[in-house]
């Protein structure tokens, strides 16, 4: 079975516990997600499972894509993301197949990946965290500016910044993942997934739900106790 689905980020709440402890969470709509290709070492050589998400309306999607979906017997889906898969495992799945949050109800750890919030063009202070120049008497009206960036020129003498100098530029907008987040609860009736901490992206953003795959010591004791 896939250990991991499609879905949105809902926003961010809290859940409080039997005892009365609050817990941030991050609420995710996990899924329902179709089978749209399986993929086999025989076939395609590596194994993986590609899964469907969202209804879109036909005119809104491409030929390719809606051959695509409709070989799998799957109505017109707007994301596609690729999962890979054990050998043995792939043998369980069917295209076609509908998958909910209940692939997670035995993973206690799952890794959360988005695309973050962006910002624009911003300057070095708030892009990279820069304290930015002196505002002591007598220096020059340019305090936040990055300083000098000749010592991080080209070796070869041409006057060129050297690849990675951090300047001024588009801040965000990349993809990021949030490691080891704990699953608290599990809504099936709305495909709902609670897990604890920030999730990358706004509300309403794409997100991946994986199982995790780096635990600490402390989690991977956990999971293996429940």
């Amino acid at each position: 079975m896939s250990s991991g689905l499609i879905g949105r980020k809902v926003g961010m709440t809290r859940f409080y516990q039997e005892s009365g402890k609050s817990i941030p969470v991050t609420v995710i709509q996990a899924g329902p997600c179709f089978v749209s290709q399986v993929k086999t070492a025989e076939s395609d050589g590596y194994s993986a499972v590609q899964l469907a998400f969202e209804d879109v309306k036909a005119r809104n999607s491409t030929v390719p894509k809606i051959g695509h979906d409709a070989k799998a017997g799957v109505s017109p889906k707007r994301f596609h993301r690729e999962f890979r898969l054990a050998d043995d495992e792939v043998s369980e799945i069917q295209p076609g197949q509908q998958l909910t949050v209940d692939v997670f109800e035995q993973i206690k750890y799952v890794d959360v990946t988005g695309t973050t919030k962006g910002h624009g063009f911003t300057g070095t202070m708030k892009r990279y965290g820069f304290k930015g120049m002196t505002a002591s008497h007598g220096v020059e009206r340019k305090h936040r500016s990055p300083g000098s960036i000749c010592g991080r020129s080209s070796n070869r003498g041409t006057g060129k910044p050297k690849k990675g100098i951090r300047m001024s530029g588009q801040s965000g907008n990349v993809t990021s993942t949030a490691r080891s987040l704990e699953v608290v609860a599990q809504d099936k009736d709305k495909n709902l997934l609670l897990v604890k901490g920030a999730v990358p992206g706004p509300n309403k953003g794409l997100v991946v739900i994986r199982k995790a795959i780096r635990l600490s010591k402390s989690k991977a004791k956990q999971a293996k106790a429940s």
